[in-house]
């Protein structure tokens, strides 16, 4: 009885180990473009003209720069007063009513994080991977 309960104990720890090992195989192959190919996507997006206005208290606009690493081309403006309670004149004469929000070149305003591939597809940029 012990042998066959051996036998299951390897089994499944087996398994487990094929799981973890699958996992993070995944995880490593997962979208994950390197900071110089963002900073070159975020150039490109720059040159278009769209611009990201967004405010420091802002979550989503946190998560919009995270995606974009460490990149300093990204074309963000900052609508927040440094109080946070209200808005700055750029964002007021562009008409900037939520955050985050992208304005491209066309005119077109999209509201909301915008993953890589809606930003692409806006701007005509194409993030290399």
């Amino acid at each position: 009885m012990t042998k066959k309960k051996n036998d299951l104990f390897i089994l499944w720890f087996s398994i487990f180990i094929i799981i973890v090992i699958a996992g993070i195989y995944m995880l490593s192959t997962k979208e994950n473009p390197d900071q110089d190919n963002i900073d070159s996507f975020a150039s490109c997006i720059s040159d278009t003209g769209a611009k990201f206005y967004g405010a420091f208290w802002c979550s989503h606009c946190e998560a919009q720069k995270e995606l974009f690493g460490r990149s300093k081309n990204l074309p963000y403006i900052e609508c927040s007063t440094a109080d946070g309670q209200g808005q700055l004149d750029v964002c007021k004469q562009a008409g900037i009513k939520g955050y985050p929000t992208w304005v491209f070149a066309d005119g077109q305003e999209k509201s909301g994080k915008l993953s890589f591939k809606q930003l692409s597809q806006f701007t005509n940029c194409e993030l290399l991977e």
